[in-house]
């Protein structure tokens, strides 16, 4: 089965813009999708949860009956992935910029260049490409440590302190042999090769879960 190609949502109550931005991303082989109002875009993505795929929000700072900073407010609580580009007029910078700070990805400033928007979209998908990936590396991770036996996890602690199989076995009353049983089962679970590099994924890891607190 292969996956649909990324697809730019463009979120504008003028329908002459939408239309044009439609045209530019169709031009290049992508697919688009306008939304003529913010409650309808929201409505209209809701239903996607949680396989959302790969998108770009264009997202007009002056929109009725919702403004675009009032529609992402919208869109946060949905834990929709896809990166939201502002599009402003030079009155809103300030606005824009603030949505920037309330996690959107960037904003840019009307009038632009097609050429500009297209870069500007295409990075923004690297991104949440890139993201999405680290997002599931560290979700296997966590899923190997879970899946560790409680004697894995007393032989991981001292691998971790860097003793060696003979002091391990010492300290855990085991034969040597037992806990090279447990170090390669540790291994093969956590996808490393080395006690070296189980200590960089198992040191990043927990940087993150620092950074969650």
């Amino acid at each position: 089965m292969t996956s649909l190609p990324p697809c730019i949502h463009i979120v504008d109550d003028d329908p002459d813009i939408r239309d044009g931005l439609a045209w530019l991303f169709d031009s290049r082989g992508w697919r688009s999708c306008g939304w003529a109002s913010g409650p309808a875009f929201i409505e209209g993505i809701a239903a996607q949860a949680p396989d959302w795929g790969a998108a770009v929000v264009l997202l007009d700072v002056r929109m009725q009956p919702w403004s675009g900073p009032v529609t992402f407010e919208h869109f946060k609580p949905l834990g929709c992935p896809w990166p939201v580009l502002f599009l402003t007029g030079h009155g809103d910078v300030s606005t824009a910029v603030q949505a920037v700070k309330n996690g959107a990805w960037d904003f840019l400033e009307k009038p632009f260049q097609d050429n500009l928007l297209v870069d500007r979209v295409e990075q923004a998908l690297q991104a949440a490409a890139s993201q999405t990936q680290a997002q599931r590396h560290t979700q296997r991770l966590r899923q190997a440590l879970a899946s560790l036996s409680p004697r894995e996890r007393e032989v991981l602690g001292e691998l971790l302190r860097g003793h060696y199989n003979k002091n391990i076995a010492e300290h855990l009353g085991i034969t040597q042999r037992t806990v090279e049983f447990h170090r390669a089962n540790i291994f093969e679970k956590m996808g490393v090769e080395s006690a070296i590099e189980l200590a960089h994924q198992l040191g990043q890891l927990q940087s993150l879960d620092g950074d969650a607190h």
